[in-house]
């Protein structure tokens, strides 16, 4: 797995560990504070510690592990950094999925299945919504581009060598172990629980789908249960709620779930580079996989709020003990 210390990753790291899976990740950066280092999923899993776009480092994992799953995961996932930093954008997500699937491709018939995580970003905008699997992949700005791009080869290699791949869209993803506060949800969150205004960075009035992690992780295990199944192998996924809100619609929803619906949203509209609305049809998951998501807003909310709840109670551990008196 590649990612496994992201949001998604972290989750479903603890899941394939929970269904008694031998995981091996490819990790570039030690992130002591993610959810997988502080669970203690990680340690579980065999580590191979390099850059995607690392090509023999990747070759050797792929082979010396004798990897037959697949799950691509890595990339730079803020759209803000991207944006600041095209290059690296391009070169983690564009550069490193082909770097990946050509290591993949050079081991044959071993490598069963390649589930690769693009993002309902990849469309770009587009009048007429939601996007089917069919709409054309058009990003404009660096984040989008950059996995249109890699959603694009990834299907090129389906297509030209029969490398057994499944595209991967969802969208915007939350729940416990977001530590990207920049973030609308993990942002408000934390601001509330800190009795801070919640900082909107655009107008609020982007429109997004907002897709619970644990439900991600089943459609992706589901997906790769079915790869390389034809109907499967080969094909895009778009997985999400059907279910589009406005993003102080969002925040308000965090916010009535933490019991503090009256605090008030400081709104920046400095947001840049940014779809104005996108939304997902999820029809071809459901006809074709039987696939739904289980959880519902509130339920997740819920779930999600408490996990932040913890985690700021750990942080703030450290600075309690220290300002305890010392018995002599």
């Amino acid at each position: 797995m590649t990612g496994a210390t992201g949001l998604l990753g972290s989750h479903l790291v603890a899941e394939l560990l929970r269904r008694e899976a031998d995981v091996v990740c490819l990790v570039r950066d030690w992130v002591p504070d993610s959810e997988a280092v502080t669970a203690g999923t990680l340690s579980r899993c065999r580590l191979v510690r390099g850059e995607l776009e690392d090509y023999m480092t990747t070759l050797r994992a792929l082979n010396e592990y004798e990897i037959d799953t697949i799950f691509h995961l890595g990339a730079q996932t803020i759209v803000g950094t991207a944006s600041r930093s095209p290059l690296s954008t391009f070169e983690a997500n564009i550069k490193g999925t082909w770097v990946l699937l050509e290591a993949a491709r050079q081991l044959g018939s071993r490598i069963q299945r390649v589930i690769v995580a693009s993002s309902d970003k990849a469309y770009g905008a587009h009048e007429v919504l939601p996007y089917t699997e069919e709409a054309p992949l058009i990003g404009r700005f660096p984040y989008d581009v950059s996995k249109s791009c890699a959603d694009l080869i990834t299907l090129s290699y389906f297509h030209s060598y029969r490398l057994p791949v499944a595209v991967t869209r969802c969208g915007n993803l939350y729940g416990g172990g977001d530590l990207n506060f920049n973030r609308l949800v993990p942002g408000t969150i934390r601001s509330a629980l800190l009795g801070e205004a919640p900082v909107i960075r655009s107008d609020g009035s982007f429109v997004r789908d907002y897709f619970f992690v644990r439900d991600a992780v089943e459609a992706y295990l589901a997906l790769a249960e079915r790869v390389p199944e034809d109907g499967f192998v080969g094909e895009a996924f778009n997985f999400g709620t059907e279910t589009p809100l406005a993003v102080t619609e969002m925040a308000r929803a965090i916010l009535a779930s933490m019991g503090k619906g009256d605090v008030p949203l400081t709104i920046l509209n400095q947001a840049t580079n940014e779809i104005p609305r996108q939304y997902l049809d999820c029809a071809k998951a459901r006809r074709r996989m039987h696939w739904a998501p289980r959880w519902t807003l509130e339920e997740s909310l819920a779930e999600t709020v408490q996990w932040y709840r913890d985690w700021l109670s750990r942080q703030r551990a450290p600075a309690r003990a220290a300002a305890s008196p010392v018995a002599s």
